[in-house]
Order: C-alpha cells, then sequence, then structure tokens
C-alpha cells in the first residue's frame, strides 16, 4: 500500500522560506512522477512542481518558477519542496502526488487527476 506523509507546512512572513517533505512507502512503480500541488481555500487545485523518479528534469509552474526548487530522495524515499522568497498569495494546502510514469511532462502540472496517490496536505499560510 503506498503512503505519502507531508510535513514541513507552517506559517511564515512574506520573503521567508519553508522546506517541505514527503516521505513515501509502498511500490509506486518502477518510474514514477511526483508532484507538489496546492489548494487554496476558494480555488481549485494547482500543480506547483514535479520531477520523475529518474530526475531527468523538474516542471514548475510560472508562479513558482525561479523561487521554488523540487527535488528526489530516492534513497530516503522523500520528495522536497524548497520555497523560497515566499510570497501571501503562496498561502494554501500543499499536497504531494504521485503516479506510475515513466516520465513527468508539463501538462502533469494540470491534470491532477491523473495522479494516483496523494498525501493529506501539509499547511503553509504566509503574512505580509
Amino acid at each position: 500500500q503506498v503512503q505519502l506523509v507531508e510535513s514541513g507546512g507552517g506559517s511564515v512572513q512574506a520573503g521567508g522560506s519553508l522546506r517541505l517533505s514527503c516521505a513515501f512507502s509502498g511500490y509506486i512503480s518502477s518510474y514514477f512522477c511526483m508532484g507538489w500541488f496546492r489548494q487554496a481555500p476558494r480555488k481549485e487545485r494547482e500543480g506547483v512542481a514535479t520531477i520523475d523518479s529518474d530526475d531527468d528534469g523538474a516542471f514548475y509552474a510560472d508562479s513558482v518558477e525561479g523561487r521554488f526548487t523540487i527535488s528526489l530522495d530516492n534513497a530516503k524515499n522523500t520528495l522536497y519542496l524548497q520555497m523560497n522568497s515566499l510570497k501571501p498569495e503562496d498561502t494554501a494546502m500543499y499536497y504531494c502526488a504521485a503516479l506510475g510514469s515513466r516520465y513527468c511532462y508539463s501538462w502533469h502540472l494540470e491534470q491532477h487527476s491523473e495522479f494516483n496517490y496523494w498525501g493529506q496536505g501539509t499547511q503553509v499560510t504566509v503574512s505580509s
């Protein structure tokens, strides 16, 4: 059984940094795509960043490009999201997700329904 558990959320002032972690267990697939998604109150879930299991490259939403960095440590079975220069509009519940796929594609950011496995989320709040 696949489990994803996020941690690292919290409250921070604008301009600050946070690092989210997602510890995963169980067999996802020989190759997989993992991503971070977020959902603010009264808004739809949106893709933040994705990375594949071979770390062939990452995709980022335009709104976080240059500020956030996604990384994957296969030895530790942990996905990370380093978030710098945080803005109030980054406030949301952040979820990690995974699906069996040889690669991540840019459209995965917009198709969260493609992801089979989800964590419970971790809240990020950025105050101005």
